[in-house]
């Protein structure tokens, strides 16, 4: 039986620069996000990564150091798409009925590139516990971003309401009380 230790701030080992390595790497984290999303942690191999991007298995190791750190990339991806699509959410002038319907669209948007991705990270990846962070700089951004929507809701400056609005995430009061 082996010990394997994993390391949980691995890093791509080397940043692609050029436009071909740059779609190279984007190539295996599409590929790795859709097989996660399609089969799992237990579906989940370099090796299929590789086969599945169209990329040699070295070409992957030459930019990933292990499986956890194309996770990490994907998992960077898949937050960053999820930032994106409640940043094109738009307040102002909208009910309350609105503006939910738009943060939920918003978040279906994003969680439908790979519908079955979402939970794979948080729930099967063995170093998914560690990542759960209330105070990640992702954490962090993403409260702010839903306290800028609630403060453009309300059509006022932000205030330390609207953090804590973000933060509940409930639905918004009407504006007129």
């Amino acid at each position: 039986m082996s010990i394997r230790i994993e390391n949980p701030q691995a890093a791509t080992r080397k940043t692609p620069r050029q436009a071909r390595s740059r779609a190279t790497v984007d190539a295996i984290i599409e590929a790795g996000a859709r097989i996660l999303s399609d089969d799992g942690w237990a579906g989940f191999t370099t090796n299929r990564v590789a086969e599945r991007a169209g990329v040699s298995i070295g070409s992957l190791y030459q930019y990933f150091e292990d499986k956890f750190s194309l996770v990490d990339a994907i998992r960077q991806t898949h937050l960053e798409n999820g930032m994106q699509a409640m940043r094109r959410v738009r307040a102002v002038g909208l009910t309350p009925h609105e503006l939910a319907v738009r943060i939920v669209a918003a978040r279906i948007e994003a969680h439908s590139i790979h519908p079955g991705l979402h939970p794979v990270l948080l729930q099967e990846i063995p170093t998914a516990r560690a990542r759960r962070n209330p105070a990640s700089d992702y954490e962090v951004a993403y409260l702010s971003l839903y306290a800028k929507i609630v403060a453009d809701f309300r059509s006022r400056q932000g205030s330390p309401a609207d953090a804590v609005a973000g933060r509940v995430r409930r639905p918004l009061p009407d504006p007129s009380f």
